[in-house]
Formats: C-alpha cells, sequence, structure tokens
C-alpha cells in the first residue's frame, strides 16, 4: 500500500495487489496532476492497442466548497476511467464490467451523480428544451444529435459508475480494501493489515493550484482585442483549456471559465471585480468549471449564454451545489442571446450559432464597429467534424437539412480572428475542414498535442498571453480610470479637488516590489489603478488580495501608526502615488477628518477578514465599515444575530448545535451566515467563551455580493458537517 500527496486536497492511495488505486480527492485539473506525477501513463499492449493507466475509485470531499473552489469535479476523472483507460470501450482489454468508484457522504454522492449526468448529456429530453425557447422540431433534431453522440441513447448514471455512500460504517472498494471516516472530511483506506489516513481539507493559504505555470503579464487595454488564455483541453497539463479574454472599450469579457480561471486572471493582473461579464458556450467542465471563482466578485457579473445553453450550465451547477435552479439569479445577472442574431451589448456585437456537441453547445462571433466597416473574433469552442455532420443531423426533415446547411455556412465564415477547437476525435473538430477558410488569422487550439505540418499550413497556435488587437484605442484613458476610481470612494468630494489627486501622477512595480513594509510608517498614500496587491500578516495568518480602486496606507500616513502589515505588487500594478501632506489636506477640505480614524480602523480590520478582506473592492468596504455597528458580550452571554452577518474581533465565541459546541469561533469568524443563505435545517447558538468584541453588519449591505454568498455557503456546509457527526456520535 502507498500513499502519495498529489497536490493540496489530492492524495494517491495504491494497493497494487489488489488493483485497487485511489484518487481521493477531485478538484478541477485532478487528472492533470496524477499525469504530471507520472500517475495516469501511456501503455501499449504488443497488439499496438493503446490506453492510459489511473485511478478506478475517486473519493470525495465531504464539502463540495473550499476557498470559493469546487471540490468534487469527477466528470473528467470519470471520462479518463471510462474511454481513456478502456473501462467502457467495447472490445478494450479494461472493459472488465467493472465500474469506476464513487464514494462519499450521501449529499456529495448524490450531488455527483446529477451533475455527471448533466455534464454528460445536458438537457435530457425536447420538453426541456422546448421550456427553454426551441421549437418542437428544432429540439427533435438537437436530441438526435444528442442520441448519436450518446451512441443512440441516454444512460442513467449508475449504468457507467458504482456510487458507494460513506456514513457511519466502512465501505468495502475490493476484497480486502475499505475505507471510512475518521473526523470530517478526513478519511482512512484499510489493505489487508495496513492504513493510511488522508485529509482532503485545504488551508486557506494553499489553495488549489493549476498543473502549469503561467508567468505574469501585462494586458493592454485596447479599444478591441482578444487576449489568448488557454489553448488546451481537459487533458494538456501544460496550458489552460481553451478560453480567450475579449477587451472592447476598456472593458473586459471572458469567453468562457475552465478550471483554475483565478490564475489565470491573477497572472494577467486582472481582478474579478474588473470583469463586466462571461460569455459561455457550454457545460462540459474544461469550460464550466471556473464559475465560482467569478462568483469571487463583490458584484453580479453579467452572464452572456443563449437560454438553451444557460439550462443547461443551470441545471448542472444546481446538481453539483444541490441547490434550486433559481439560485444562479443570486451569483450572476443574466442576459439572454438571442441565436442566429447579432446582439448589442454596450457597442459590442455578438451573434451565437448552434453547434452539435454533445451537450448545447453555441459558438459565437464577436464584431464591432470601425472606419472601414467591422473587425471581428469567432470563438469555435466546440465543434463537430464536418464529416460528421451527415450523422449527426438528420438530412430527412426540413429542419435537419436547414440545420446541417446552417452549422457548415456558419462554421465556414470569415472572421478578422478565428479560434478553432481542432481537438478531432468523436466529438471535437478537424482543421482539415478549414483548409480552405477566409478568416485573416486562424488560432488552432483545444487540443493537448504538438500542431502537424499540415496543421500548420492552415493556422498557428499561440501562447498565454499574447493579445490580437482588431482596434487600438488612441485616448490615454488612464486619467478617466483614476478620476474614476476616487469618485467611487469620495462620492462627495468636489471635482477640482478630485483633480489635485488624479494629478500627482503614478507609479508602475513589477511582481513582488514591497509597497508598504510592516512596521513602517508611510509617507505616501496610493490608489490602486491597474493590477493586484497581495496583503500579508504573518503573525495573524492574513494572506488577502486587494483590487483596483483601494487605497493603501490611508491608516499610517495620516495617523502615524506603525503597518502590522506588509503590501506587495501579486502581479505588475500600477498606482496613483499621493503625497501625505497633499491627501491631508484633501480629506480636510472635504470635511472628512471627523470621521476618519474610526472608520479607517474598522476598515483595516475588515481588510483582514476572510469574509470581506479579499478581492473585495475598497469602495465596498468603504460603506461597510461606515454602516457597521461596534458591539460587546460578557462571559457566557448569548449572542443574536438578527438579519445581521456578525464578525468578531476580539475574543472566542461558542458554536453550539444540540448542546454540543461544533466550533469555537476566533477572531475574524463569521457569524449568522444562516440570514443570508437560509438555515438549512441546522438550529445554531452563539454563547461568549470570554468577552467578546464584534460588529453587525446589516445584511442589507452584503445580500448582494456572491462573494460573501459563496463564502457562507462554504462555511455553512463544514458546520452542518460537523452537526452530524456530533449527532451521529451521541446517537452511538
Amino acid at each position: 500500500m502507498k500513499k502519495t500527496q498529489i497536490a493540496a486536497g489530492v492524495h494517491w492511495i495504491d494497493c497494487p495487489e489488489h488493483d485497487v488505486r485511489v484518487l481521493c480527492g477531485c478538484p478541477a485539473d485532478a487528472v492533470k496532476h496524477l499525469m504530471r506525477r507520472g500517475l495516469i501513463g501511456e501503455v501499449e499492449e504488443a497488439d499496438g492497442t493503446r490506453y492510459e493507466t489511473g485511478p478506478n475509485v475517486l473519493v470525495l470531499s465531504d464539502i463540495s466548497l473550499q476557498n470559493g473552489e469546487f471540490t468534487n469535479l469527477a466528470e473528467f476523472p470519470v471520462l479518463q476511467m471510462l474511454y481513456r483507460q478502456g473501462m467502457l470501450v467495447p472490445g478494450h482489454a479494461n472493459n472488465t464490467g467493472a465500474k469506476p468508484i464513487i464514494v462519499g457522504s450521501r449529499e456529495q454522492v448524490e450531488a455527483q451523480r446529477e451533475y455527471i449526468f448533466r455534464g454528460n448529456y445536458g438537457l435530457v429530453t425536447e420538453d426541456e428544451m422546448i421550456a427553454a425557447g426551441v421549437s418542437k422540431a428544432l429540439a427533435a433534431e438537437y436530441m438526435h444529435v444528442k442520441t448519436t453522440f450518446a451512441y443512440g441513447r441516454i444512460k442513467p448514471p449508475d449504468e457507467l459508475i458504482d456510487f458507494r455512500v460513506l456514513e457511519d460504517d466502512p465501505v468495502e472498494l475490493a476484497r480486502g480494501v475499505t475505507i471510512e471516516r475518521v473526523a470530517v472530511n478526513t478519511f482512512r483506506v484499510r489493505c489487508d493489515d495496513d492504513h493510511a489516513d488522508v485529509s482532503l481539507t485545504v488551508d486557506r493559504r494553499e489553495p488549489y493550484r493549476p498543473p502549469y505555470i503561467l508567468g505574469q503579464h501585462k494586458v493592454k487595454r485596447e479599444y478591441f482585442s482578444i487576449v489568448h488564455t488557454g489553448e488546451g483541453d481537459g487533458w494538456d497539463v501544460n496550458r489552460p483549456c481553451m478560453a480567450s479574454i475579449l477587451v472592447f472599450q476598456g472593458r473586459i469579457y471572458l469567453i468562457d471559465a475552465g478550471p483554475s480561471v483565478m490564475a489565470t486572471l491573477n497572472s494577467l493582473g486582472i481582478s474579478v471585480n474588473e470583469i463586466a461579464g462571461i460569455f459561455h458556450t457550454h457545460a462540459h467542465d474544461d469550460h464550466f468549471s471556473g464559475l465560482t471563482s467569478l462568483v469571487r466578485a463583490d458584484h453580479r457579473l453579467t452572464y452572456f449564454a443563449t437560454p438553451l445553453v444557460r439550462a443547461s450550465v443551470q441545471k448542472k451547477l444546481a446538481a453539483l451545489m444541490s441547490f434550486p435552479e433559481q439560485q444562479f439569479e443570486r451569483y450572476f445577472a443574466t442576459h439572454d442571446l438571442t441565436i442566429d442574431t447579432w446582439n448589442l451589448i454596450d457597442g459590442l456585437e455578438v451573434k451565437p450559432v448552434y453547434s452539435p456537441h454533445p451537450v448545447e453547445t453555441t459558438i459565437m462571433f464577436f464584431r464591432a464597429r470601425w472606419q472601414d466597416g467591422y473587425k471581428s473574433y469567432a470563438h469555435f469552442a466546440d465543434i463537430c467534424a464536418l464529416d460528421r455532420l451527415n450523422e449527426l443531423v438528420r438530412g430527412t426533415t426540413r429542419a435537419g437539412r436547414a440545420l446541417r446547411k446552417s452549422v457548415r455556412e456558419h462554421y465556414l465564415t470569415p472572421a478578422d480572428v478565428k479560434k478553432l477547437d481542432i481537438g478531432g476525435a468523436a466529438i471535437h473538430g478537424n482543421a482539415e475542414d478549414f483548409r480552405d477558410d477566409a478568416s485573416k488569422r486562424i488560432v488552432l487550439s483545444h487540443r493537448s498535442t504538438p500542431l502537424t505540418v499540415a496543421e500548420k499550413e492552415i493556422g498557428t497556435d499561440t501562447s498565454f498571453g499574447m493579445q490580437d488587437v482588431l482596434i487600438r484605442s488612441i485616448t490615454a484613458g488612464e486619467e478617466h480610470r483614476i478620476f474614476r476610481l476616487l469618485a467611487l470612494n469620495f462620492p462627495a468630494a468636489p471635482t477640482h479637488e478630485l483633480a489635485m489627486l488624479v494629478n500627482c501622477g503614478t507609479e508602475t512595480y513589477s511582481v513582488g516590489s514591497i509597497l508598504l513594509r510592516h512596521h513602517t510608517v508611510s509617507d505616501t498614500i496610493y490608489l490602486l489603478v491597474n493590477g493586484l496587491v497581495e496583503m500579508v500578516e504573518s503573525e495573524s495568518g492574513v494572506q488577502n488580495i486587494l483590487t483596483p480602486g483601494t487605497m493603501i496606507g490611508e491608516r499610517t500616513s495620516l495617523f502615524g501608526v506603525e503597518s502590522a502589515r506588509t503590501y506587495r505588487a501579486f502581479s505588475y500594478v500600477r498606482l496613483l502615488a499621493i503625497p501625505t501632506e497633499m491627501y491631508r489636506t484633501f480629506i480636510e477640505r472635504a470635511d472628512l477628518w471627523a470621521s476618519m480614524r474610526e472608520y479607517l480602523d474598522r476598515k483595516y480590520f475588515l481588510e483582514g477578514t476572510y469574509l470581506l478582506g479579499d478581492q473585495v473592492a475598497g469602495m465596498t468596504l468603504n460603506a461597510i465599515a461606515q454602516e457597521m455597528v461596534a458591539m460587546e458580550a460578557a462571559t457566557d452571554d448569548t449572542i443574536e444575530a438578527e438579519a445581521a452577518i456578525l464578525l468578531i474581533e476580539s475574543g472566542r465565541v461558542a458554536i453550539v448545535h444540540g448542546g454540543h459546541t461544533i466550533e469555537t469561533a476566533v477572531p475574524g469568524t463569521p457569524l449568522g451566515e444562516q440570514h443570508l443563505i437560509g438555515d438549512r435545517g441546522f438550529t445554531m447558538k452563539y454563547r461568549a467563551v470570554e468577552p467578546v468584541r464584534y460588529y453587525s453588519v446589516p445584511i442589507g449591505l452584503v445580500e448582494s455580493m456572491p462573494i460573501v454568498h459563496w463564502k457562507l455557503l462554504e462555511l455553512r456546509q463544514l458546520r452542518e458537517r460537523r452537526c452530524i457527526v456530533v449527532t451521529q456520535e451521541e446517537s452511538e
């Protein structure tokens, strides 16, 4: 028996004598991490048959979210077992009748069952498609495509996977091999007389990381440009999955959100709060799993997709998180796009077009008007090879013939820049179909192998962070951006006073530069204009990311107190540098001095909390700091959280369920999450273990912030799991 830690929250246990290979924890890119470590490799038989090795058991985390990321994304590990290992391939040596095993708590197993089902098929009936606005005739054609991809039939997940619920008693994985839960999110695998324990809990300072290194890049805010942020597929260990960033008139849009999208944004120095929206093509994990990262914004991002794609995505996300489909609207502001039509979005035009794929999928055309007509970008993820169209789309009906013609014509529509899925095999595109494409530049994408000589004649590959500029910006927008950020921080300040600060000038710092060191007093106050700044405090373990619009050094500069934290450039950053005396003059003229001391102390506290300090814009913290109420409780007092989230500043609080303490909350810990996300059937009470000082944050200040919902949902899941364990122990 051998145990290996693969990455944070991911472990590998091998029992070779029993042919049991256990992947414990399956966050995004878990398969790529196994490939990188050599635990998935290619085998060639004597007859030339090639296939991959890999796991045959998946152990699910008890908690579906950690650090804002999905912990249980079994879609690609299951695909690897079924197809790349050959467990489902007819006539394959590994097709012995054994199924992949998925084991976990009842809630997580049920969630994975439905999530994998939706991930494989999307919408599964014509009625579901009609409910999304598709005509009956077209729904019939879409279902024909879907069932053809599915080899003739939509199969329930239990036909493909062996789901096993792990609660009180050990579960057998194979003769002589069992697994049991020894604590929340901690498991013990026994193999004969040996055993190994694994914890799937991830420290907040050690998040899930991608298997590749992206480096640091600068993005120019051009008038209309495309930044290439992914050319690989779900199996490429060296590159992110196919994706792009579209920049238009200074606004930033994502096209799809695959695994590790936060690593992509951090590498480019882009805050999630700067993203105007996401254009979404379909719900496969390599284009979908990063949606939770976008929830880290302090406002709802706009979600652009056709109603058909949105319905598929909502059902999959709801299954994964075990919440109602309607909750999608809590995290995203949906903007439905009309298919086969140019939709106008703040000056940018986008046209989604149906593409045959196992789940509901659209390719997308983008264009912007300029002097000599339109400049255009086409994003084709995912597509099918043209020689499969006759098989996939029926030619026996009028709707089928029209659909086949439409797909072919749209695939070959020229663009200034066209990005293609050329992943091949049964469900992806073929570069040869575009040999005569009249597009000015073709980027070949969505694969893990190098381009062949023939493919290089058709198009080109590109590297992470490369930018295709379709329309250059000829205006100097930095001054307007700085003025806008200052106005958001000081909405009541006169225009001429803000103009005085704007004229102070900006400075650029490279990655890792120290802007303000702990135990020092700064003589400069900074406004973060572009990029990301990391705030660290080793004593408390604080490690938060500050976003554009944040003021840095106010408290230490104005009041002469030493900074307890260090501020360093997390990416390339651009800062407005304001001398302390000039800033002091501005505060006095704006009549803000009287309220500044208490306000800045509160803001300083908020910046150090997990709930509100990380990836929340400084302007948002300003409003919360001014409205939250300081409160105190004596030892053994019961603390009530009525229509508010509580944040402990000092002291400890016991969280009690059924007479048992399930957690002792320490400074920075939030309480009262049930007021925002619902009680979910678990009643908890709060008792001061010692004198406590805390802040009451009214629900109205945070209810529109997706990042707060998401973090509190994660916290609630953990506390509920502890309640279940306590109840089980009491019954025993």
